[in-house]
């Protein structure tokens, strides 16, 4: 999953770059060694977790409509990378790896729908 701005940019900067920041930290892990996994999976969550504080707090600014589907979502992914994160560190490496190979796809629809939404309710403001 190679940034694309065209496919995923959204035309807002702050939330393009961290996009951009979270396909590459994806990618990284798709290719990673087991001795490099660890590592980037633990920074992959600690980036979500900042990324999604920063897209609450910008649906807040705008007063986004659907703040409370767009919440769910983040917080529901928050609590898979936690659980993944739990068997990283336990060096079981296989289900995170699977859940990393998922990635795109979940991505993909995130930023079409959500996303692009949120996207569209800044730059009306």
């Amino acid at each position: 999953m190679a940034w694309d701005e065209a496919r995923h940019g959204l035309g807002v900067p702050e939330m393009d770059i961290t996009h951009r920041e979270f396909v590459d930290l994806a990618e990284a892990l798709v290719i990673a060694s087991d001795e490099t996994f660890p590592d980037l999976f633990l920074s992959l969550q600690e980036h979500t977790r900042r990324h999604f504080e920063h897209e609450g707090k910008l649906m807040k600014q705008c007063r986004f409509p659907a703040i409370g589907e767009h919440n769910s979502e983040h917080l529901r992914v928050l609590g898979e990378l936690a659980h993944f994160a739990r068997n990283v560190t336990a060096g079981r490496l296989g289900m995170a790896r699977v859940y990393v190979k998922a990635l795109p796809d979940w991505f993909a629809t995130h930023l079409a729908t959500m996303d692009a939404a949120l996207a569209g309710c800044l730059k009306s403001r």
